[in-house]
């Protein structure tokens, strides 16, 4: 190239012509470079954006997708996103709630927002409104379980509650194994507790029943086929008693075999229900 030239134009414009040249080259040599760091630092700025989405997931919505799998599809920092493309919102802005004002109209930030401990290193007796797991998002159960007596019906199945203590059949929700997660409390208790224990089990007060929870518009979960009400007659509940002292006959033996396959007990709650189970796998999922 540089030869060709030299035959075209005398030695002084010659030389001028090269210089030219020479800038240029180098010039677009080194606009080639930035566009290339340009576009590795566009790509990292998205693999960091990402990175950050991911780690900004509140831990509750974590606890949900690991819990119920089958349903649930993925989360960013405010929002739930179904398999089924529903998406629900995790913080509806609504700030300082009361207890009441969760309980009677929350969001799923509200349902996550106590920690329920198994165990029995728990604060015993409960503080004043700390009662993990009452706080619930009825959409998500409807959605899941059934959004009325019928549907729920369908999702029903029978187990064999206790069988050489009770022998007794009850119905539950077969969603996300919560029956099969019945079946191994079930086989739990009567494989491990002695006679002592089967009082407190050999009676049930009952596991599906589509009502409302007393003196409220929210549904129970019992409406879901999703709890059970061990016997009564050793139980204590917050109404009945007509206070809010806190009492409980259940040994502890029983409380956390429930726990151990996803349920959490009432009573734990500070309006204590302490026949009470229900199946709750975020709560108790580690």
């Amino acid at each position: 190239m540089i030869f060709f030239l030299k035959q075209l134009f005398p030695k002084r414009k010659m030389n001028l012509f090269i210089y030219i040249f020479t800038i240029i080259s180098l010039y677009a040599c080194g606009d080639s470079g930035n566009r290339t760091n340009f576009s590795n630092n566009d790509v990292n700025k998205k693999v960091i954006a990402g990175d950050t989405i991911k780690t900004n997931i509140p831990a509750g919505l974590q606890k949900l997708l690991k819990a119920y799998p089958d349903f649930l599809d993925k989360a960013d920092e405010n929002n739930l996103y179904w398999k089924d493309g529903t998406v629900m919102v995790w913080d509806d802005g609504i700030e300082n709630k009361s207890h009441d004002e969760m309980l009677d109209n929350p969001d799923l930030e509200d349902m996550m927002s106590q920690q329920y401990v198994k165990g029995a290193n728990w604060d015993e007796p409960p503080a004043e409104n700390f009662e993990p797991g009452r706080i619930r998002y009825e959409p998500f159960f409807t959605k899941m379980y059934g959004s009325s007596s019928g549907e729920v019906q369908r999702n029903l199945v029978n187990v064999s509650w206790l069988p050489s203590i009770c022998g007794c059949s009850i119905q539950f929700n077969n969603v996300n194994g919560a029956a099969d997660k019945m079946r191994e409390v079930s086989d739990e208790i009567e494989a491990t507790l002695g006679a002592g224990f089967h009082k407190y089990v050999s009676k049930t007060a009952g596991t599906f029943n589509w009502r409302k929870i007393a003196g409220t518009s929210r549904l129970s979960t019992h409406a879901f086929g999703t709890s059970i009400d061990i016997n009564t007659k050793y139980s204590n509940y917050w109404q009945w008693d007509g206070n809010m002292v806190w009492k409980n006959q259940i040994p502890m033996e029983i409380v956390e075999i429930f726990e151990k396959h996803g349920f959490i007990w009432g009573g734990k709650w500070y309006h204590y229900d302490t026949m009470h189970f229900e199946y709750r796998p975020e709560l108790t999922i580690e």
